[in-house]
This record gives C-alpha cells, structure tokens and sequence, in this order.
C-alpha cells in the first residue's frame, strides 16, 4: 500500500513537472518569437503591407532614422512603406549578422547590425547598419513600438 501510494505521488508529480514545461514557453522559443516579428516588421516594410504593419507596428511608435532629422510615428511609417511599394521598391536581401537581446518583463530590447539590398527601378542600393529595437509582448504578440537605425553604408 504504501509503496503505491508513493509510486503515485511520483507518478503526479512527474506529469506535474510535464505539463508546466510544455505550458511555459522555453527561452530558446521566445527568443525565436520575438526574432521572427522582428523579421515580420521589416519585411512587411518593404512589401507595403499595411494590414500587417497595423498590427505589428501600433500607434504610439516612434522611430528614429539617421538619415532623417525628423522622427516617425505609426501613421508615417506606414505611408513610407506604401510609398517604396509604389516608387517601385523590392528588398533583394536582408541579413542580421549580429543580434543581441535583453528581456524586461514583457519587453526586449534587441541590439542588431543589418545588411540590406533594395531594387528601386532597376537601381540597386546596398545599406548597412546598427539598429536597436524595442518589442512589447502584448495581448501574446510582439510588437514593435519604437526603434532606432544608424546606417554605416
């Protein structure tokens, strides 16, 4: 008797143990999370796919660009990437050589070095650069509300 009882308090808690690991998400899955919405901004910015920047980029975003004096909130962002859409704007490339993340709670600061290559027209352009990102992990998504590039090339 005993000895069942015990095998069945081990048996419970093993599956205890199961069950909260499957439930919370390992570091390596929410790095890879918060890695692809990172991917998902960019790429959506360059195809001009406003929908999906909606959602990722929300309206209290700030960004700031080095080559520009002024900074951008959501509703620029937006226009900006539906007006490389129609100047005619293709990424060929996009690379992160090196990333870094610090978490906070629900929110992670990433610290990148980017590589990209656009067509516009027939014109190639090659850029490349530090940029540091904010993501907040709202309603189970990541968003990006704020960043800041520093192009090198």
């Amino acid at each position: 008797m005993k000895r069942t009882l015990l095998l069945l308090v081990v048996l419970g808690i093993t599956v205890a143990a199961a069950l909260h690991a499957a439930a919370s998400p390992s570091p390596a899955t929410e790095k890879d999370q918060i890695l692809a919405a990172r991917e998902a901004v960019w790429r959506d910015w360059f195809a001009g796919d406003r929908a999906a920047l909606e959602r990722e980029v929300p309206p209290e975003t700030i960004a700031i660009s080095a080559s520009e004096t002024n900074w951008h909130n959501q509703k620029e962002i937006l226009q900006s990437a539906v007006d490389f859409q129609a100047a005619g704007g293709k990424l060929l490339r996009l690379e992160f050589p090196r990333t870094e993340i610090q978490r906070f709670g629900e929110v992670a600061m990433l610290y990148s070095q980017y590589e990209l290559e656009t067509e516009t027209n027939g014109k190639r352009s090659v850029e490349s650069g530090r940029v540091t990102e904010i993501f907040l992990l709202r309603d189970g998504h990541w968003v990006n509300p704020g960043w800041h590039t520093d192009a090198v090339k």
